[in-house]
């Protein structure tokens, strides 16, 4: 982390919005550690990381832009029992929340790089996309280091923390998941045929 310095952060965050295996949860308390022995400022580091997050946000959106709306909706077309009105009502409910959806998104494990997509997809306004990026993105940031700051050598503990969060998190989703499927086969079941 010394030798990476303040900006190097920053890089780290970038590439952990566009790889999600590399844990922004080790990176940002790491980094409030290497703080509080004076390496870095707090303020800086801070800064850096946020620029990482709004970079690596920018490149996912750009990516969600390219796919555009009819290859999205063509690609979920081809999932195994997902219909295109399930994919216009989440089209309609992140046109009505996409503010929120960017801004809280920011703050929640999984879905910190994937909010970008739609927002891509949808071409939310880019001057909003940024702010509201850069405001959660700050918040979630000066947590994870003022958290290790504060922890200093036991900064390793808000890893622990931050995974059982996001341990509830992927159980909220596969929950969701399972229950889409099974009521999806179950109204497939309980369909009559057409009549000829």
């Amino acid at each position: 982390m010394q030798q990476l310095g303040e900006p190097g952060v920053g890089l780290l965050i970038l590439l952990e919005n566009l790889f999600p295996p590399i844990p922004s949860e080790i990176i940002l308390p790491l980094a409030g550690f290497t703080a509080s022995q004076g390496e870095f400022t707090m303020i800086s580091v801070i800064l850096w990381a946020t620029l990482g997050s709004v970079v690596g946000a920018i490149i996912l959106y750009y990516l969600g832009a390219f796919l555009g709306r009819e290859r999205t909706r063509y690609l979920f077309q081809k999932l195994p029992l997902v219909n295109i009105q399930d994919v216009d009502r989440t089209e309609a409910w992140f046109i009505k929340h996409e503010t929120k959806a960017v801004f809280f998104g920011r703050m929640v494990p999984i879905f910190r790089s994937l909010i970008s997509i739609p927002a891509g997809v949808e071409r939310m306004n880019m001057l909003l996309f940024i702010t509201y990026t850069a405001a959660g993105s700050l918040i979630w940031n000066t947590t994870l280091i003022g958290l290790g700051f504060v922890l200093g050598e036991n900064f390793h503990l808000v890893e622990k923390y931050v995974g059982y969060f996001q341990y509830v998190v992927i159980a909220v989703v596969l929950l969701a998941v399972s229950y889409f499927i099974f009521n999806r086969m179950r109204r497939s079941k309980t369909k009559k045929p057409v009549q000829e």
